[in-house]
């Protein structure tokens, strides 16, 4: 066990220092002088098109978007810089699945069982949202506040017990404690990535200066992207648990506070959703129930740490 964890630490570490090279980059990248920035009309997104509400058969197709996307906030950027930029930080995704997948092969269940091991997927859920957000729309300002919350993690979770201790009973339902967590490792990393957007929604006036910055109308719908796959993934997370806790504790749902945490997480998404289709919410007051919301994650997350109850595990 000592090599898992000398081994455990070095690709964590490595982890650390390639995304600190990450920010880097894209902070030249994004600053640099030869950021350029077009000014492109935005898409129409639910709660701006036909009085809040998304007229059937009229949206527009994804390439168009992506085109959309790409021309006003990524033209004239570095490219080789920028290619570094998304290597490095595809390559920290890499080390931080090698190190869970190393824990799961030394403890022989899925590495899910304390504050450190959940801190470290919780890290690996942002940082594959983020990378599919980036492929997908093409906004590399979002690793400007997503790398750093990565990286923030990572030192919380190295800071935590990483011993391999056995599993207390309440977690050896296997199958639906995997599939629980899973579900909450994507919902938190869609949720940190419309948070991204929505912190450089509010901070864009601030920000006008660097060229390469995309226009609030593309940084308001991609924080709407990102919150409609947050909300289905915290639906899935809400079910699976309830489903694992009647197993392991014999009832579906009994207001633990992390329960409790998840449930508000989740009505802050669907109050999100519901304001920006049927009472046209966009902008600034969006963009704070973007950031209420991803608070509400992390109390979810750490409110343990403040309030007990059954999901507290070391």
């Amino acid at each position: 066990m000592d090599n898992v964890l000398s081994i455990g630490q070095f690709l964590l570490t490595s982890a650390m220092a390639i995304l600190v090279l990450a920010v880097v980059c894209d902070a030249v990248v994004l600053t640099g002088r030869g950021a350029r920035a077009q000014a492109v009309p935005a898409p129409a997104s639910p709660g701006r098109a036909h009085g809040g509400k998304a007229p059937g058969g009229a949206a527009r197709s994804r390439a168009s978007h992506s085109a959309h996307w790409a021309r006003a906030s990524r033209p004239g950027l570095p490219r080789g810089l920028a290619l570094y930029a998304t290597g490095f930080t595809a390559i920290a995704l890499a080390l931080i699945t090698a190190y869970l997948a190393l824990r799961a092969s030394a403890t022989g269940y899925s590495p899910f069982a304390n504050q450190h091991e959940f801190a470290v997927s919780f890290t690996f859920g942002i940082l594959l949202m983020y990378l599919i957000a980036e492929f997908r729309y093409r906004v590399r300002w979002l690793s400007i506040v997503v790398l750093p919350v990565v990286i923030a993690l990572l030192i919380y979770a190295d800071s935590q017990d990483k011993a391999i201790k056995p599993l207390v009973p309440a977690l050896r339902n296997s199958l639906m404690l995997t599939l629980h967590v899973f579900f909450a490792v994507l919902a938190y990393g869609a949720a940190c990535v419309s948070f991204a957007a929505a912190i450089l929604y509010l901070l864009h006036p601030h920000l006008k200066r660097f060229r390469s910055l995309p226009s609030r109308e593309v940084l308001d719908d991609v924080g709407y992207k990102a919150a409609t796959a947050t909300f289905p993934l915290l639906t899935m997370m809400t079910v699976l648990g309830a489903v694992w806790a009647n197993t392991a504790w014999g009832r579906y749902w009994g207001w633990d506070p992390k329960e409790t945490a998840a449930l508000v997480t989740w009505l802050v998404y669907g109050a999100y959703l519901h304001a920006r289709v049927t009472r046209g919410w966009q902008g600034s007051r969006s963009a704070w129930l973007l950031i209420l919301g991803f608070a509400a994650v992390l109390f979810a997350y750490f409110g343990n740490h403040f309030f007990g109850g059954l999901h507290s595990y070391g």
